[in-house]
């Protein structure tokens, strides 16, 4: 399966799952740090803080079996977060 074909629903993908995975408060994050040093130059001073993150957009079968969001977050916990450094939350599920 491409990365295309859960988009278009050609191997299902009906059900749609939001996983947004950052780093622990009190983890340093070397690239919201950067990024925040950079909109400083840039004039945005406003910006007191930058927190960097992944989304992840899990695409399950149709006739996937069981509760989405219990599968997924034993997908994170197991695979998308390293929960020494990380923490996760499961944005949506459709």
């Amino acid at each position: 399966m491409t990365q295309q074909d859960g988009k278009n629903g050609k191997n299902g993908g009906d059900n749609r799952v939001i996983c947004r995975v950052r780093l622990k408060e009190g983890v340093l994050d070397p690239q919201g740090v950067t990024i925040l040093h950079a909109l400083k130059q840039l004039g945005y001073n406003d910006v007191a803080d930058v927190r960097s993150g992944k989304i992840f957009e899990l695409s399950f079968k149709s006739e996937v079996e069981g509760d989405l969001k219990a599968k997924s977050e034993e997908i994170c916990r197991k695979l998308l977060a390293n929960p020494v450094i990380e923490e996760f939350e499961i944005l949506e599920s459709q």
